[in-house]
């Protein structure tokens, strides 16, 4: 008998791609619409496995949850683990995940925003919805020849980089461990952070959330940039201390902001709220602010992306009841990506 898999918040297009790649595998997945919470774990019941998502609730009550109901593998369908409790999980329940999918779905989403924004593309299409044709407000400003910083040089923020060096710009780059061949390739150059704070007009963040980068942009560091300064967010919401945000958008000390992710996003990305009122002050602010433009966490959203992170997923289970090598486990005594022991398993 094949084994299940209990898919939590499930959307049509999760279903349409799973069950695709799982015509190869042949698991008897079964999806529930609702979030993995301490409330929901109860419909594990039965599953060796679960398959969760970045909004998912896998903290240390959930853990217990799975682990009381014979779970013995949670397999993320993200790159991102943060909202794992990785200690309870430990020498418990095994993490798989995503590590990459395509990172060009989330590189060319970011300059999407970047131009939508340097042009103001979003706000002329709503005028000339309503036949006003008038350009008065949405002057722009080119790319070439100005400095952009791109914060984290894994697969997306290299992308990123690429991508605006052939706009002609010049690029700055920082990350925790430097690849000065690669940005000696595309003349791109490393730098500490704070020169690319005060230096840049184009700041976009790629790195991983962790307790060193949470708050990365803080107020202190959103003070030190220019009022022209046009920061963009594709990488997680914890990056950004948002109500410092809300504060230099009021007063105009940075030009502007786009944000494909947000620190509670949990609450309302991916979900329809459209008929009703938003209760997050913050994220109602931002919604409000001319100079802000906010997708829904769909820097990810291509066919190809979600074929790739069905593949994965399916594959980490595929390893995992094969016994074998674990190469996507994420653990505690890790923390973080798995160095592997004698089998290939932290545990």
């Amino acid at each position: 008998m094949s084994e299940t898999i209990v898919f939590y918040d499930a959307k049509p297009y999760d279903r349409r791609f799973f069950d695709l790649v799982n015509q190869e595998h042949g698991y008897a997945i079964r999806y529930v619409d609702a979030h993995l919470t301490p409330e929901t774990v109860a419909l594990a019941e039965g599953a060796r496995c679960v398959c969760a998502f970045v909004n998912d609730d896998c903290g240390q009550e959930v853990i217990d949850g799975l682990a009381d109901r014979g779970v013995e593998l949670v397999a993320l369908r993200s790159a991102g683990y943060n909202h794992v409790d990785l200690e309870a999980a430990y020498e418990r329940i095994h993490v798989v995940r995503v590590p990459a999918y395509s990172p060009h779905a989330v590189a060319e989403h970011t300059v999407a925003l970047l131009l939508s924004l340097c042009r103001k593309i979003h706000k002329a299409f709503y005028r000339t919805r309503d036949a006003n044709f008038a350009i008065d407000g949405l002057l722009g400003f080119d790319l070439v020849g100005k400095r952009a910083g791109v914060i984290g040089t894994g697969k997306i923020g290299r992308l990123v980089a690429e991508i605006l060096r052939g706009f002609g710009m010049e690029v700055l780059v920082y990350d925790i461990k430097p690849d000065q061949d690669w940005a000696a390739g595309i003349d791109a150059r490393y730098v500490e952070l704070a020169d690319i704070y005060r230096q840049c007009r184009v700041i976009s963040l790629h790195c991983p959330l962790t307790p060193q980068t949470h708050h990365l942009i803080d107020a202190a560091a959103l003070e030190t940039m220019g009022d022209d300064t046009v920061l963009i967010n594709t990488g997680r919401g914890g990056l950004v201390d948002t109500a410092a945000l809300v504060e230099v958008l009021r007063t105009g000390a940075i030009g502007a902001a786009a944000l494909d992710v947000y620190e509670e996003e949990s609450q309302y990305f991916f979900e329809d709220f459209s008929s009703q009122v938003i209760s997050d002050d913050i994220l109602a602010r931002l919604i409000g602010f001319p100079n802000v433009l906010i997708t829904s966490h769909q820097g990810f959203f291509t066919a190809e992306a979600l074929e790739a992170i069905a593949r994965t997923t399916l594959g980490n289970v595929d390893a995992y009841f094969a016994n074998e090598a674990l190469d996507n486990e994420v653990c505690y005594r890790c923390d973080g990506p798995c160095d592997k022991g004698e089998r290939g398993r932290c545990f």
